[in-house]
């Protein structure tokens, strides 16, 4: 069967460039990409995809995702999550390590990617845990998780406090070809702080987590991949501190990459107001200069990536005391729409902002993925920028629907998701 993708506009976030162009997908992979009227197929063994006036972008890449299996099935499973992946326009997401038992060998990583063939959906890429039990003690077996299928550690929820450790951690990481993703918070800083330390915080009552509790770590991590000449991924980046201590480390040429979500660019901490648990995530919603720098770092290229860090939390953990409720939303479904956003506002050309939702979080893991060209695999998706919504809760495909952003009117959708070939999603 050969399907033949007509007249949408093909966006390529390398080259920055928006081309009208068919698609011609045959054995899994993209065989032509040709203007259009080019291209004549005819008869029963082609599959006709109408695409005017639709974009058709590379297969969206979120490199951090929370998937609840195993251990809590009940908030999410590999399959509802790959299901709401695909659904987003995602065709790869990869999954952090802070599951029940979290992945911190081979067994846990080849259970994974056995739950993702099972689920038949998107391509899933375990993140293994820089230590065992992500206790921060003891290294894991790098060479074992690679083996197994893992392409990159982080301890993420839990930072990895001890600095030899870490600079370890990069040395080896190295050596094995998996990349660092480091969750920099200062945990005697945060301490029990729920929300962003600020006037807010102090007016309704709640503890506060100060903006240095993530400014301390991410230069103790710039500085240790100065010391060791190896790489290190920040995870999501939410102050304009941060985004200027990264900057200048890769003026100064230090192999730093980094990443944010879309509730960093999008909301404050005057979300809180009213104790809503949604909003609350950790690192906490900062202040509007600190969003303001956020949308600064990504249009300068400071910050590389747009990630979900996509949380799923059932009623159970969020339907309680706001300084009870556990950190977290879910941002598969919402990741497209809030960044088209930043288009909308002018922050973001398209091609840039599909490059930092695909290209930049594959080549920062090292995977496959993020660009259409003709040879390579048929991972994309259509979308419509103009289709207008209201996120409600039945159109989650999350088992958990901890969105703040539910009720809210979202502008841009995903039609059609492809992987290897494969359609995975189709909006009814």
């Amino acid at each position: 069967m050969i399907t033949w993708i007509r007249g949408g506009d093909l966006v390529d976030p390398v080259n920055e460039t928006v081309e009208q162009l068919d698609v011609v997908v045959e054995k899994g992979k993209i065989s032509k990409m040709l203007p259009p009227g080019v291209f004549q197929g005819n008869g029963s063994g082609i599959k006709r995809v109408e695409a005017s006036g639709k974009m058709v972008i590379p297969g969206l890449v979120d490199m951090h995702v929370h998937l609840r299996e195993p251990g809590h099935e009940y908030k999410e499973t590999i399959a509802s999550g790959a299901r709401a992946a695909a659904a987003g326009g995602y065709t790869a997401i990869a999954c952090m390590p802070n599951t029940v038992p979290p992945n911190d060998c081979r067994a846990v990583t080849e259970f994974i990617l056995e739950q993702a063939e099972r689920a038949r959906s998107v391509r899933v890429y375990p993140i293994a845990a820089i230590s065992k039990g992500q206790d921060g003690e003891t290294l894991t077996d790098f060479g074992e998780l690679r083996e197994a299928g893992a392409v990159g550690l982080s301890d993420d929820g839990f930072p990895v406090v001890n600095s030899e450790l870490m600079r370890r951690a990069l040395e080896y990481a190295s050596f094995y070809g998996l990349r660092v993703i480091s969750h920099c918070e200062d945990r005697s800083l945060s301490g029990d702080g729920v929300m962003h330390e600020g006037g807010i915080s102090t007016r309704i009552g709640l503890a506060g987590i100060p903006d240095a509790s993530e400014d301390i770590m991410v230069y103790r991590e710039i500085a240790l991949a100065r010391l060791t000449g190896r790489h290190v991924h920040i995870a999501h980046v939410s102050t304009a501190a941060s985004v200027d201590l990264i900057r200048r480390a890769k003026e100064d040429g230090i192999r730093v990459t980094a990443e944010t979500a879309p509730h960093y660019f999008t909301l404050d901490h005057r979300r809180v107001i009213g104790y809503d648990t949604l909003a609350k995530v950790n690192p906490p919603l900062r202040t509007p200069e600190d969003v303001e720098a956020i949308k600064t770092g990504l249009r300068e290229g400071v910050i590389d990536a747009i990630a979900t860090d996509h949380a799923p939390h059932s009623s159970l953990e969020k339907d309680l005391e706001f300084d009870r409720a556990a950190f977290g939303m879910i941002g598969l479904q919402t990741a497209l729409p809030l960044t088209l956003q930043l288009v909308r506002d002018g922050v973001l050309g398209l091609a840039q902002a599909i490059g930092k939702l695909s290209w930049a979080g594959a080549t920062a893991l090292g995977i496959p993925g993020g660009r259409l060209m003709e040879g390579g695999s048929a991972d994309l998706a259509i979308i419509d920028l103009n289709y207008e919504y209201p996120l409600e809760t039945d159109r989650i495909l999350s088992k958990s629907k901890n969105s703040p952003f539910i009720g809210q009117v979202l502008k841009g959708i995903t039609e059609l998701t492809m992987v290897g070939g494969k359609i995975v999603w189709e909006k009814a």
